[in-house]
């Protein structure tokens, strides 16, 4: 008979509640800083230079292929070999999730820009709008609008995904979860605790992100 001993947990839960701030500081500067670099990216995707077309197809190419925890263990533990430079946990794991998450939004930004009429941007064209200003003012606000549940997607994924920071001792929610499972030798139910924190914060998002679609429906 499996019996559940969560009162040996609770005084443990200020501890991991501590992770939140961690993960959401993780997950909010990443895909910050992953929305500027992937839209960069594609941007280069649907201009007319070939070589930044070539660079962002291979770029993405090699962040899509490859596996985020191997990507996130070798910019940590390579960084000091190759440059001199010990890189701390949170840079590498912000330069690590940043990087995988620009391949993907670059992606979907692409997406989102071959979506929009093209009429549209022959129409500002002809006006005698500059191609930058086409794109700032006409295409890539529309495109955004109609990407938004795409974008959605991503920011949940990352979120769950910086779990693996743990893995090079990040103090995440799952890094102070494991910690109170090996301190008091129970392991369900501190991860239960961990992966309850993690749903709430990705239906808070879920919520949130459905609540900013019907502004953006209605305006």
């Amino acid at each position: 008979m499996i019996i559940l001993d969560f009162e040996r947990v609770w005084p443990s839960l200020p501890y991991i509640l501590e992770g939140v701030q961690v993960t959401l500081a993780y997950t909010s500067v990443s895909l910050l800083l992953g929305f500027v670099w992937g839209t960069l990216l594609g941007l280069c995707k649907v201009g007319h230079i070939a070589s930044l077309r070539w660079f962002a197809a291979v770029y993405t190419s090699l962040f899509r292929g490859t596996p985020l925890l191997l990507q996130l263990i070798l910019i940590y533990f390579a960084t000091p070999q190759l440059t001199g430079y010990n890189i701390s946990i949170w840079q590498a794991g912000i330069l690590t999730f940043t990087l995988n998450s620009g391949a993907y939004i670059s992606e979907i930004i692409r997406a989102g820009i071959n979506a929009v009429d093209k009429g549209q941007k022959e129409a500002a064209l002809s006006l005698g709008m500059s191609y930058p200003l086409m794109m700032k003012d006409i295409i890539l606000p529309q495109a955004i609008r109609n990407i938004l549940p795409s974008l959605v997607n991503e920011s949940i994924d990352l979120l769950k995904e910086s779990a693996l920071i743990s893995v090079i001792g990040g103090s995440d929610i799952l890094r102070r979860a494991t910690i109170v499972a090996n301190d008091k030798y129970l392991y369900f139910e501190p991860l239960i605790v961990a992966g309850a924190l993690y749903y709430v914060l990705v239906m808070i998002l879920t919520i949130a992100a459905q609540f900013l679609e019907k502004k953006l429906k209605t305006s």
